[in-house]
């Protein structure tokens, strides 16, 4: 049974600044007599990277297994995914128990079609309660995987993905409140990728050279077991669920369809300085591919990259760095020639046009305390699944002002909003960064940072979630409800 005191268990509350005390927790649970103390909260620097214990570049990054149709009709496709707890081999030589959509680390891709919806049927075969978001999907709401509307074990549920959005690269993981936290960071996540035929004549990378990439960091104990601990003790980064692992190449160009799929953490991706190009973010392709030579990706964000090791001779090896830690993330390892007729155009695919908005609202995102208790709170109220904090009404634009209302506590957050894809205006009044081009459906709330976003609510009625996407940080309350209403 859930009660306050397993709460506090779940860990630290801020990506960067402060941690609750907490028991190690095990599959079996936790240990709920650990006291809170008001000194307990204070703020303190995140510890150093550490390395892991297994040498970097000693596995090989596997691709996740892609998900076939169980049935496919004249107007939809059927897939099942059972979750299930596993043993698996994540740290060479040792063993990790896991919660896991079929029985993988990490869940098997789902690849659908623009156009052709796909119903999900997901088993439960825990001994709790789950349930199932696809995040970054226009869906109907009794899809959306609503925190509430949780799959008892032994019991299954089906979702309905229209598919009818743009092409793009999503995910999927739990979403059951209080719970999420624990349960995406035991292993419930995969990626949900939507085909869109009309990219096909921009002659992108494809096939094999299109690769989906989750990465997440983690914490282990010295069995091989996973710590659910403070953020700044998860040390060893994962990249499709193993440790810094090398990843062969050829002389051409790849495009990486990247996931952080961490619970709390933003990654600054490099290739020891040279140049790759960004072609597309949360809702899919950028109007143009935008150069970087460091990529900023936020909790939950997503960004397709491509890279061109045509540049390098074979023998090279590429290293996929994290600036925020200074660990290495993937090695590429350029191993043969490859003949490439894929490309990068200058032209991608524009964004749709904006309507005048007709609402404007505020939203600021924080904690409360008492002398014993830690709480989330959205515009200063604690999530309630029977409270609509915002009622919209359907076809009308808005423009949502974020803030972020820790600062004064150096807390970053990190803003998910359900059902709809928006657009940055801007950041504390000046031109959105780079990493805030395109659609977007997460967006980094750093301290002392209000951001601008605009949204059309189309199609779909009923009740959906906006919270933080630190899964702690929502597992403790900070989530709030809208309602479209017609």
């Amino acid at each position: 049974m859930l009660n306050r005191r397993r709460l506090l268990a779940l860990g630290a509350i801020t990506g960067g600044a402060m941690v609750l005390p907490f028991s190690r927790l095990t599959a079996e649970g936790a240990d709920d007599t650990v006291p809170l103390r008001r000194q307990d909260l204070i703020p303190r620097a995140p510890r150093a990277a550490a390395r892991s214990a297994v040498a970097p570049f000693s596995v090989r990054m596997p691709v996740p297994q892609e998900l076939r149709p169980a049935w496919s009709g004249p107007d939809h496709d059927l897939y099942k995914i059972a979750v299930k707890p596993a043993n698996l081999e994540i740290l060479p030589g040792l063993t990790t128990p896991l919660l896991t959509y079929g029985g993988t680390f990490v869940g098997p891709t789902i690849r659908a079609r623009t156009g052709r919806p796909a119903k999900v049927v997901f088993v439960n075969q825990l001994d709790r309660p789950t349930n199932v978001h696809l995040h970054g999907a226009h869906v109907p709401a009794v899809s959306d995987g609503h925190p509430m509307e949780t799959i008892d074990p032994g019991r299954f549920r089906s979702y309905d993905y229209p598919n009818a959005q743009q092409g793009t690269t999503l995910w999927y993981h739990d979403h059951s409140h209080h719970m999420e936290a624990e349960h995406v960071y035991r292993g419930l996540h995969g990626m949900y990728v939507i085909d869109d035929p009309a990219e096909r004549r921009l002659r992108l990378p494809d096939g094999p050279y299109d690769v989906p990439i989750f990465l997440r960091n983690a914490q282990f104990d010295e069995n091989g077991g996973l710590v659910f601990f403070s953020p700044y003790d998860r040390t060893t980064i994962l990249a499709n669920g193993r440790p810094q692992p090398y990843f062969p190449v050829a002389a051409r160009k790849y495009r990486f369809r990247l996931v952080n799929g961490a619970n709390e953490y933003t990654f600054r991706l490099t290739l020891g300085g040279a140049e790759f190009q960004q072609i597309a973010s949360d809702g899919g392709l950028l109007p143009a591919p935008v150069p970087l030579t460091e990529l900023v990706l936020g909790s939950a964000q997503r960004a397709d990259i491509v890279v061109d090791f045509a540049r390098y001779p074979v023998g090279t090896q590429v290293v996929l760095t994290d600036a925020a830690s200074g660990a290495p993330v993937l090695r590429f390892d350029v191993v043969r020639q490859a003949w490439d007729d894929s490309r990068v155009p200058d032209v991608l695919r524009p964004l749709p046009p904006m309507p005048a908005a007709t609402v404007r609202r505020e939203v600021s995102m924080r904690f409360g305390y008492t002398e014993t208790d830690v709480f989330g709170l959205v515009n200063d109220k604690q999530f309630d699944p029977n409270r609509v904090d915002f009622r919209i009404k359907r076809g009308d634009t808005e423009i949502w002002t974020l803030t972020n209302g820790d600062s004064d506590q150096g807390i970053e957050h990190t803003f998910h909003m359900h059902l709809v894809q928006f657009r940055v205006l801007d950041r504390n009044g000046a031109p959105p960064r780079p990493w805030d081009a395109g659609l977007k459906d997460t967006i980094q709330l750093p301290p002392n940072e209000t951001v601008r976003v605009q949204a059309t609510f189309r199609n779909y009625l009923g009740r959906y979630v906006y919270h933080c996407h630190y899964l702690e940080h929502s597992s403790l309350g900070m989530m709030a409800q809208m309602e479209v209403v017609p």
